[in-house]
């Protein structure tokens, strides 16, 4: 992971960069380490901010929310997935929506709001017609289940 990281820095251009650091920020969060991966996710946003290459922005800022939820940031956790959220609509990026008001809809359930977990999550998983067996879908639909 420090030679992928190592090429990123090196990369004059920062073309993908965004993606890249976010695949990287995962694989490190998966490992347990948290502060790298929350130091990658953030360079991730400054250069989207340098750069205006947006494609991947409320991935970003998903991640960086459940990262902040997980580490008992909770107040910074909401907001990052609630930028998530205005980023996915604005940018018209359903699915991405749909994996920020999940994972916001989850962290809602898991502290015993479940009425607005649900109210959340649903009409968004209600958009989709086709590619229900696709895994953000069966995601959204077993969390929905388990709501009711």
């Amino acid at each position: 992971m420090r030679q992928v990281r190592q090429a990123l820095h090196d990369n004059k251009v920062r073309l993908f960069a965004p993606i890249h650091l976010y695949h990287l920020a995962a694989a490190h969060r998966r490992c347990g380490d948290y502060d790298v991966a929350s130091e990658l996710l953030e360079e991730g946003i400054r250069i989207i901010e340098a750069t205006g290459e947006r494609m991947f922005e409320a991935e970003l800022y998903r991640l960086r929310g459940e990262l902040q939820l997980e580490v008992g940031r909770v107040e910074s956790g909401e907001a990052a997935l609630t930028t998530a959220v205005a980023v996915a609509r604005r940018q018209q990026a359903r699915v991405w929506e749909l994996r920020a008001i999940a994972a916001l809809a989850r962290h809602w359930s898991e502290n015993g709001n479940t009425t607005a977990a649900r109210d959340l999550l649903a009409p968004v998983y209600g958009w989709f017609s086709e590619g229900l067996d696709a895994a953000d879908l069966q995601r959204a639909r077993s969390q929905l289940e388990q709501l009711h």
